[in-house]
């Protein structure tokens, strides 16, 4: 096991602030070896982390998990499903957490309405299992359940949601995440809160990113039609979605833990939107466009074929992010999907994927943190 930790020299933002927190502290994450749940290990363990992972196999092949080689910065790496309440309460003990980031997931609309069963068992039943294990196991401060966007009641309005407005779902998957917001409010309200454990929701935007082959998300198929030399077939490009790079949401996730994790971690015990500012809310043809413009080559068409229902609009505010925990977006959509293009170009040149993503996590922390942050 080859374990690499160490913040950015002499770089003093909200991440590396925490690194007394994070260094040597015993961190368990589920869906470690999924896209998001991948550049979160990395990154943890660049802070000094004792990071655990429970997760099914990598979903695709390629993954980030193999690509960037996740698992050599794992102190344990549990293949295991959340739908196994005695497995993962196993691993849960096994490691002693003291913070918990929940991201197992089945995190597709469009297979939610092919297998909307399992969509419920994972999403759902899974989350009840492990909020079962932090229970039993004892230990546990902070706990970051990550759910989504799309678990607001869509309304289709062009203003964003906000984490007091209704959660609910058309589809399987948005319906429940919404139910996960409700299962982990009444845990935490009915037996953590009072056991000591701080519990709060956190949710995202779109988000993108390299190492991300996932089917039926939009930057990945533009980028296995380019990989494969045909042309990109495109359904709803009027359809509005805020856009983010994947370390924005992580950094709020860190960021939220580190609150959660401190004396009056309960303040912070709620939920939480970690979205891109207002003007990244873009439509997928204008994304689509964007990328074509750095992928020569590329051409694209619209799918006019009947669709499963999926929002046209959605937009979550993040004021709240930034008025209290003093988080806000670093990377525009245009420095998103430029990392992203870059991250792929690296790997498709044979380069050290490893390296290549802890640079893009260091750059990210480089990066300042945009003036009047936390002014509202």
């Amino acid at each position: 096991m080859d374990i690499q930790a160490g913040a950015v020299e002499g770089v003093v933002t909200e991440e590396t602030a925490t690194g007394a927190l994070w260094n040597g502290r015993r961190v368990f994450v589920t869906g470690h070896t999924g896209f998001k749940g991948g550049w979160l290990c990395l990154w943890l363990r660049r802070m000094g982390a004792e990071v655990h992972g429970y997760a099914l196999p990598p979903p695709t092949e390629p993954s980030l998990f193999a690509e960037a080689r996740v698992e050599r910065v794992l102190a344990s790496h549990t293949i295991g499903d959340v739908r196994d309440a005695d497995a993962l309460g196993r691993a849960v003990r096994a490691a002693r957490p003291e913070v918990v980031f929940h991201l197992a997931a089945q995190p597709l609309v469009r297979d939610s309405y092919r297998r909307p069963v399992e969509t419920y068992e994972i999403n759902v039943m899974g989350l009840v299992h492990l909020l079962e294990a932090v229970r039993a196991t004892g230990g546990v401060k902070a706990l970051v359940n990550v759910t989504s966007d799309k678990c607001y009641e869509n309304r289709e309005w062009t203003l964003g949601y906000r984490e007091h407005d209704a959660v609910g779902g058309h589809d399987p998957y948005s319906s429940s995440k919404g139910c996960a917001e409700l299962v982990t409010a009444a845990y935490r309200r009915s037996f953590l809160a009072e056991a000591g454990v701080a519990v709060a929701t956190a949710r995202a935007g779109n988000v993108v990113g390299g190492g991300d082959w996932a089917s039926d998300r939009l930057v990945p198929d533009v980028l296995r039609a380019f990989d494969g030399g045909r042309a990109l077939i495109v359904r709803s490009p009027g359809a509005t979605r805020p856009w983010q790079h994947v370390l924005e949401p992580v950094s709020g996730y860190m960021m939220l833990a580190a609150r959660l994790f401190e004396t009056n971690g309960a303040a912070f015990a709620e939920a939480w939107n970690f979205g891109p500012a207002d003007d990244d809310a873009r439509t997928v043809g204008w994304l689509v466009g964007r990328v074509a413009a750095r992928l020569p080559g590329l051409s694209w068409s619209t799918d006019s074929s009947a669709q499963p229902h999926e929002a046209a609009c959605l937009r979550i505010d993040s004021t709240k992010a930034r008025a209290r925990l003093s988080w806000c977006p670093r990377w525009t959509v245009d420095t998103a999907l430029d990392k992203t293009i870059d991250w792929h170009m690296a790997w498709r040149d044979g380069r050290d994927m490893h390296a290549v993503t802890l640079a893009q996590i260091d750059d990210y922390i480089l990066d300042r943190i945009p003036a009047g942050c936390g002014a509202v």
